[in-house]
């Protein structure tokens, strides 16, 4: 039934388009031939720039048309810090009732919020710092669902996962991998985001098509940076980002103060680019702070919002006449933007406004007074008008909303997402993994532990305890190295994922694993090298049976290491906690480890269970000693096994690699907690 209806779908209105009417064939396979519903949703036709997009896929493929309606949203946040702190409050909660007490312990951010937009359109979304223009924003992108009451509506259908492949969310802050280029960030996004029915070149092509209406030709092979990095611009930078959600052909473009740190000529491009984006047919909503007066005009309306209130909505050009037509009007040259900002927070220094604010009101309080005057006039005015205008009956045709209910075939196979993500995290972090800082690290404590113990050997007691205290070293160095080496990776990317995951950009256990995968490089290479140049210099055993099984054995510490790392890093997600959680489980690990304390208490003695340094350290001395082996042989009391030694007087040197077996399940463990622990902490609902 669900082909025969997808089928049916993508049959409607496949014929030529009439007068009034456009046809939308989006890259999903749908045809749409689709009426306009008003003028107000035909393109902006009175900016003073424009942008020439005709040989763009923007056109040429124009996206799914959604047109957004929501209607008396309301959002609330727990803030039962408020009342806990205040001692009245506390008192009077406990005579209060139970649907008082409920509500005492929420605080509203927003307050009844209602608009329409439709392909074509930009919504700005404005008013001052705290007033719930980005908490809004997360609401009609579904990235906010609890404490969420209204109607919000996509073609006349509520959200669901197939809205939500078709809505792009550019936050505020740039969130792109710094040691990748501007090209390769895009074509690592088309290949994981874009459907697998395309082609490899059809991928390339549309990341070429992006870069160029983007404008991003310039700095396409230059890395993003940032920090101490060599950095791409402020401009160029959002536009990555922005090009980084078009590349799906997103209906529905959702902005967060896209023009925050960039100067005026590069705003202005910024919106010029997001002007062409929706005359592509797409429907953009973009939060802003203060924009100029000439941005200010290239929007096709405006929320303006004030402490979680509308003051007004409607068409951004008849913003300023609808304030006169209450009395509130500047009384030197202003910025439209600037006199509304004065306005939704209550200033009205150098404004006339209308002597009947203060009516009923305290004149002691001004601010509040102008912001309840505008609240109610709101209320009586445009609210009643759009309601009845856009929020009557359902009015989107209905191939459209039964088009919006198919799920769009985004996601590639496991399989396919773990190359492409393994390339792409080899890529970012390559030049972590072969640091040159790194390499000396690993050469200069190889050449100063071979000349320490050059030539060492096994002939007396306190030769055997010199080179069992350098395998345990051994240990502590590759222990501490891959631990401090991994603890940092998830909490350092945690914004990545957190961003990526909510797009469904994949899997996480496909993250998971190409990222472990990915570090077990750097965890092999390293110790090889180190090995390969101490083992020969410190005089152990040299068959290649020892030296492999050596070998094998630190990798198979460094590896577990490496796991116990990205475990409490997952756990705790917090770059600063990782750390201080990795030393004490490290030093807890090491004292336990069976050098410094061979014969542990008894009460003791399950912490020594739990330490992979302690079965490291016995499976580095059983494959490098034999109990066989003598020692001792010019004493007086002639030639003793090394298993007779105090030494290994807790180690059975022939008692098999039962060690090994545990190493790795312990690998194995950490790992499958990790992950878990992982999908626990990133919370992608939020």
């Amino acid at each position: 039934m669900e082909n025969e209806r997808e089928e049916e779908i993508e049959d409607m209105s496949m014929s030529p388009p009439s007068l009034g009417s456009m046809q939308f064939a989006g890259s999903n396979g749908f045809g749409h031939s689709m009426e306009f519903m008003s003028q107000a949703y035909l393109p902006n036709m009175y900016t003073e720039i424009d942008i020439k997009i005709e040989d763009s896929n923007f056109n040429q493929d124009p996206p799914f048309p959604i047109y957004l309606k929501f209607e008396d949203v309301e959002y609330k946040v727990r803030g039962s810090q408020v009342a806990s702190t205040n001692p009245v409050k506390s008192v009077m909660s406990k005579v209060a009732t139970q649907h008082t007490m409920e509500e005492d312990r929420y605080k509203k951010i927003l307050k009844g919020m209602t608009g329409s937009i439709g392909p074509g359109e930009i919504l700005a979304l404005m008013g001052p710092s705290g007033s719930g223009k980005t908490t809004l924003l997360r609401v009609v992108g579904g990235r906010l669902v609890d404490n969420v009451k209204g109607k919000i509506t996509y073609n006349d259908v509520r959200f669901n996962p197939a809205v939500k492949r078709r809505i792009g969310f550019v936050t505020q802050e740039d969130v792109l991998f710094p040691q990748l280029t501007v090209e390769e960030t895009l074509i690592f996004s088309a290949f994981l985001r874009l459907p697998s029915n395309m082609s490899e070149q059809q991928k390339y092509a549309r990341v070429e098509t992006t870069i160029k209406d983007l404008g991003l030709e310039r700095c396409r092979h230059t890395k993003i940076g940032g920090g101490y990095l060599k950095s791409i611009s402020g401009g160029e930078r959002k536009r990555t980002s922005i090009g980084y959600e078009i590349l799906v052909d997103p209906s529905l473009l959702l902005l967060d103060e896209p023009t925050s740190g960039l100067d005026s000529t590069a705003a202005n491009r910024l919106l010029v680019t997001l002007q062409g984006l929706a005359k592509g047919g797409r429907t953009i909503i973009t939060t802003i702070h203060q924009p100029s007066s000439r941005i200010f005009h290239m929007f096709d309306k405006l929320l303006l919002i004030s402490e979680g209130y509308p003051i007004y909505y409607g068409k951004a050009k008849d913003a300023m006449q609808y304030f006169s037509s209450l009395r509130f009007t500047p009384e030197i040259p202003m910025n439209p933007a600037e006199f509304m900002l004065d306005l939704a927070t209550g200033q009205v220094n150098n404004i006339s406004f209308p002597q009947d604010v203060f009516k009923e009101q305290d004149s002691a309080d001004s601010s509040k007074s102008v912001i309840e005057y505008l609240q109610l006039k709101y209320k009586e005015t445009l609210e009643p008008k759009e309601k009845d205008e856009n929020h009557g009956a359902a009015n989107t045709p209905e191939h459209l909303q039964l088009a919006i209910q198919v799920k769009k075939d985004w996601t590639v196979s496991w399989l396919d997402q773990f190359f492409i993500l393994y390339k792409r995290t080899f890529r970012a972090r390559c030049k972590d993994y072969f640091d040159k800082l790194r390499l000396v690290q690993a050469l200069g404590i190889a050449l100063l532990l071979g000349l320490l113990w050059w030539k060492s050997s096994t002939n007396t007691e306190a030769q055997v305890r010199d080179q069992v205290g350098l395998m345990f070293y051994i240990c502590i160095f590759w222990t501490s190295s891959c631990i401090f080496g991994a603890v940092y990776v998830f909490p350092f990317e945690k914004i990545y994922l957190v961003k990526e995951r909510k797009a469904d950009m994949y899997r996480l256990s496909v993250y998971y694993v190409s990222s472990t995968l990915c570090d077990m490089v750097a965890h092999v290479f390293y110790p090889t090298f180190f090995m390969l140049i101490l083992y020969f210099m410190a005089g152990f055993k040299r068959t290649a049976a020892c030296f492999f099984l050596t070998l094998f054995a630190v990798l198979l510490i460094a590896i577990t290491s490496q796991g116990a790392g990205e475990l409490f890093g997952a756990a705790v997600m917090s770059i600063q906690r990782a750390g201080i959680v990795a030393s004490l489980v490290l030093m807890l690990f090491l004292l336990t480890g069976g050098y410094y304390v061979q014969h542990v208490p008894k009460v003791m003695q399950w912490l020594k269970y739990l330490s992979f340094v302690y079965y490291g350290f016995r499976l580095l001395l059983k494959v490098q000693y034999s109990g066989e082996e003598l020692y001792e042989c010019e004493s007086k009391r002639g030639c003793r096994t090394l298993q007779s030694s105090p030494t290994f007087d807790t180690v059975n040197l022939e008692g098999g690699l039962t060690e090994a077996w545990v190493l790795i399940a312990m690998a194995l463990c950490f790992r499958v907690f990790a992950y878990f622990c992982l999908r626990r902490r990133i919370d992608v609902r939020n």
